[in-house]
């Protein structure tokens, strides 16, 4: 656990998100699941009009608790499993976060439960968005070949981890990865323990469809928004999705959409500025 609570930095992807709603987030009231030990909270609760903070870990309520206990009254944290959000109200939040692949330790179904329950409490033309772990990267790993390079030395370290990844993963195959959208896999992550939800980036849209519009895909190292073509072959072992909530109805808003590329307009233009 103390792993989690010392993490402090925002993820390049998150820092993007971040600057790309920075224009409506004081008018927001945003729900942060898997906030673990408030890494993302020192950013967001500070700007934000009402922050809450949910995680299923009891342990790590009282950790953020404690680290932020000089908290005003606009943040608040609570023990909660993303799975049965029944404490809160129909289109009570404005931005929904679950970042650092906290959706890939549950099971499919559990998984279209959680995106249905994300629906339900957040408000019609908000805003979405949560990190996952690609198996077109993983995909990558797993294959001998791609293993080799110039280097000596980090085609040893690749091979010996492809050749960890198949023994733990025994008795998938290369050819049962290439054909799946999407498998529950073992990474060197916590020594190979956990079981992770891999899915490849055109099913995870998929997925999202009957929930959520305008799906905006992100590089998790680089920040940088992702194209179709870009997504197919992508090499970061998650990605993160930004998307739009809509109503119970399974429509869209109109206006938020208009919201959504004036905000993406200016951030493009302060990174024009800016270089």
């Amino acid at each position: 656990m103390q792993h989690y609570v010392e993490l402090s930095a925002l993820q390049p992807a998150e820092t993007t998100i971040f600057k790309l709603l920075q224009a409506q987030l004081g008018s927001m009231k945003m729900l942060d699941i898997g906030v673990g030990g408030g890494r993302t909270t020192q950013y967001f609760s500070e700007v934000v009009a009402e922050y809450i903070g949910i995680d299923y870990s009891t342990e790590m309520i009282e950790a953020c608790q404690k680290r932020f206990s000089d908290a005003s009254d606009t943040k608040l944290f609570q023990v909660c499993d993303a799975r049965d959000m029944s404490k809160f109200k129909d289109n009570s939040f404005d931005f929904i976060l679950f970042s650092f692949n906290g959706i890939d330790y549950i099971s499919h179904a559990e998984r279209s439960q959680v995106f249905k329950e994300i629906q339900r409490i957040g408000k019609p033309g908000g805003y979405f968005c949560f990190s996952s772990h690609n198996l077109t990267a993983f995909e990558q790993e797993f294959d001998f070949k791609q293993q080799f390079s110039f280097n000596p030395l980090k085609t040893y370290i690749n091979l010996v981890m492809a050749a960890l990844l198949h023994v733990f993963n025994f008795p998938i195959t290369l050819k049962q990865l290439k054909k799946s959208a999407h498998l529950i896999l073992k990474d060197e992550s916590h020594n190979f323990r956990l079981k992770t939800y891999y899915i490849r980036p055109q099913e995870q849209i998929n997925q999202l469809e009957s929930h959520f519009s305008g799906v905006k895909v992100y590089s998790w190292k680089s920040g940088l928004e992702l194209t179709e073509d870009e997504m197919h072959c992508h090499s970061d072992l998650w990605l993160y999705y930004l998307c739009v909530v809509k109503d119970n109805n399974g429509l869209t808003h109109v206006g938020t959409h208009q919201d959504w590329n004036t905000a993406k307009l200016k951030y493009c233009v302060g990174l024009t500025h800016s270089t």
